[in-house]
């Protein structure tokens, strides 16, 4: 493999990792306000 498809290549991963994190902290940061929300709402019943 040449080295310009070699470094494409490394580019490409590592834009696409990147994006990863991005997207895994969002995920958690919804699951995180659903279940805050989950709380209130459940504590606001027992009330």
């Amino acid at each position: 493999m040449s080295k310009k498809n070699q470094t494409k290549r490394e580019a490409y991963a590592k834009k696409q990792e990147e994006k990863g994190k991005k997207v895994m902290v969002w995920i958690f940061g919804v699951l995180l306000a659903l279940a805050l929300i989950y709380l209130i709402w459940s504590f606001s019943l027992l009330s």
